[in-house]
């Protein structure tokens, strides 16, 4: 079997969603997604500029390729080219799973339990909005709920979205008891001295974890707040490879690993960095903000794997770009369930594609300071 073809798809569903599609010259594909949200049209052309490496290999060779699309411009190429090969490695094993005949957790060690609980995306606007968005996933059956610190119009000052969290985490503990996983996403939009207080102030309310309190340029900086605090740390969706991870799991200064696996490498780097995690009693908390794809990613890679702690999941499976995704994971009662497909367990519908026009103008949006500096989204 030799590589034909690899092509990148930017949809749009609320969202935009990068996807790469790899053939075969035995008619078997695999589909791939990236991560990178607003960067789609660079991550594109870089899919494009790996292509040329790619046609005529075997797709089996999953290592070698990989090494070969990190490595081989010689100079490192971040996060944008590491979620093009994301989208590529992931591609390439379902075209193994595919051609065995078997899902991907059988590729990857096998079942170690036969569900994944996952946490939802909650919020509102006010204090009673957020609860009555927990209660409602409550309701449905999930079993933790997550919301963000939030901004005030734009404007995100550190004290003021301290308090804010702490009195939505007594609103929600308070409403619906001791058995609900509380999940908190600072989104790196906080400095060490208010990472710290913030999470302190957390510490009585018994969050699962504390996401990202700080930004992610320098992992070393987790040195200055992991000792000064009581609360489990979950961190590492805005990283490109195992390198980033390194400093985090070898000093132990954190508990749950954000990996990304359309940004961090697919699943080639992924059960890399969840092996080794695996040493230090780090759990893993896939990161999975996108599509159908990552979703089943995550889901297989926290199947066959033994230290794994909860699986993010904002969109419902069936709910995203459904035309063009006819076949997906299957929800039950706050868990995803282990798929008996081959591969990934997804399948695609190009003649759809055309429904989900994407938008490469599309930002991020953008925070300041009560005094007008930039801050992190």
């Amino acid at each position: 079997m030799r590589i034909t073809d690899v092509k990148p798809f930017v949809l749009k569903h609320g969202r935009n969603f990068l996807f790469v599609k790899v053939e075969t010259d035995q008619g078997i594909y695999g589909i791939g997604e990236a991560g990178l949200t607003w960067q789609e049209g660079a991550v594109s052309e870089t899919v494009l500029r790996l292509k040329r490496w790619l046609v005529g290999e075997d797709p089996f060779r999953t290592e070698h390729l990989w090494q070969v699309m990190f490595r081989g411009a010689f100079f490192p190429g971040g996060n944008v080219l590491s979620s093009a090969i994301s989208a590529i490695d992931l591609a390439l094993w379902d075209i193994k799973g595919k051609a065995l005949d078997q899902p991907l957790y059988n590729l990857i060690g096998g079942l170690c339990r036969d569900k994944v609980v996952c946490y939802p995306h909650n919020g509102g606007g006010s204090i009673d909005a957020l609860v009555e968005s927990c209660r409602r996933s409550v309701d449905e059956g999930w079993k933790f709920v997550r919301w963000g610190v939030e901004a005030d119009a734009g404007v995100l000052e550190p004290s003021a979205a301290t308090r804010r969290t702490v009195a939505q985490f007594d609103a929600v503990r308070g409403a619906l008891g001791d058995d609900l996983e509380l999940l908190i996403d600072i989104h790196t939009r906080l400095d060490p001295p208010d990472a710290i207080r913030l999470c302190r102030e957390l510490e009585p309310y018994r969050p699962f974890f504390v996401e990202d309190p700080l930004r992610a340029e320098s992992p070393e900086a987790y040195r200055a707040l992991a000792p000064h605090v009581h609360v489990p740390l979950a961190v590492g969706e805005h990283w490109p490879s195992k390198w980033e991870f390194r400093a985090l799991i070898e000093e132990d200064l954190m508990h749950y690993a954000r990996i990304d696996l359309c940004i961090a490498g697919g699943m080639t780097e992924a059960l890399k960095i969840a092996r080794w995690c695996e040493t230090h009693y780090i759990n893993l908390a896939p990161h999975n903000p996108l599509g159908p794809v990552s979703g089943a990613a995550g889901l297989h890679l926290c199947l066959a794997s033994t230290n794994v702690g909860v699986l993010e999941l904002p969109r419902r499976p069936g709910t995203v770009l459904p035309e063009a995704f006819p076949s997906d994971i299957t929800w039950d009662d706050g868990y995803l369930l282990a798929p008996t497909a081959p591969g990934l367990g997804v399948e695609i519908n190009e003649d759809a594609f055309e429904q989900y026009a994407p938008d490469l103008e599309d930002e991020a949006p953008r925070l300041h300071r009560a005094d007008g500096a930039f801050t992190n989204w």
